[in-house]
């Protein structure tokens, strides 16, 4: 749970589809509007996103900075009924709102995340959808790039991860394309949906260490298997030495 954040501001709207609200901070918008969250009013400003994921993800190029827009998709079998609807359980459970609530508190914490500038929902019925808006990283790959390059930063990867772990971030999907590195090594860690804050323990940080193995396992090209097996434990050490160091 998370405290009174004084830069918090909620704006609720209603338009011809149903109603909802905008979750922003007063110190990066100004006031936004529900048709910043769909990139067709972007247009040619808006491009998709190509790495990872199931797509519903945009850079934006707003004029006022480059921002990144993601929708949140349904996964696995209820794909198949239902892109992006999900089923209304109150404000608070509303999974735009948690994350950028959630990158809030992390980026308090000094943890390297984006800056998250609104969350957005709309309310029709039973079901709702729902985006958010947040800073774009310029000039970083995944770590899944990386590794099919042979250039994947190993050592670090394993102390960004114990950092997070540390500070009690339970990763709901702690994979190898959500952890960001630039060309000085300098790494990022992302897409927090359905991620919460908890007290550190063996069972979920290992949960999230090997969700991260069968990820660069699923995405390892022409790479062996023992190749892979020998580079994870490079992380798995870097990351026991620092959760260790407590640092």
């Amino acid at each position: 749970m998370t405290g009174f954040d004084a830069n918090e501001h909620l704006t609720p709207f209603r338009d011809a589809r149903g109603y909802g609200a905008i979750l922003f901070d007063r110190t990066q918008v100004r006031q936004p509007e529900p048709e910043w969250f769909d990139p067709g009013h972007w247009g040619m400003a808006a491009q998709p996103v190509g790495e990872g994921g199931r797509g519903g993800a945009w850079f934006i190029d707003s004029g006022q900075g480059d921002a990144l827009l993601r929708h949140y998709l349904r996964g696995g079998l209820m794909a198949k009924f239902s892109h992006d609807r999900h089923l209304w359980r109150g404000i608070q459970r509303v999974r735009s709102f948690a994350e950028f609530r959630l990158l809030r508190t992390l980026r308090a914490k000094k943890l390297p995340v984006p800056l998250p500038f609104a969350a957005w929902y709309r309310r029709e019925g039973l079901h709702y959808q729902a985006a958010i808006l947040m800073q774009r990283l310029r000039d970083v790959r995944s770590l899944a790039a990386l590794a099919a390059d042979e250039a994947a930063p190993w050592e670090a990867a394993g102390q960004l991860i114990a950092r997070f772990h540390r500070a009690g971030l339970d990763h709901a999907d702690l994979n190898a394309h959500n952890l960001l590195f630039d060309g000085q090594g300098r790494g990022w860690m992302i897409d927090f949906d359905r991620s919460h804050l908890r007290i550190p323990a063996t069972g979920w940080r290992e949960a999230n260490l090997q969700r991260l193995l069968r990820s660069l396992h699923k995405r390892r090209g022409a790479r062996s298997a023992e190749a892979v097996e020998a580079d994870f434990a490079r992380l798995r050490a870097a990351y026991t030495a620092a959760w260790e160091r407590g640092y």
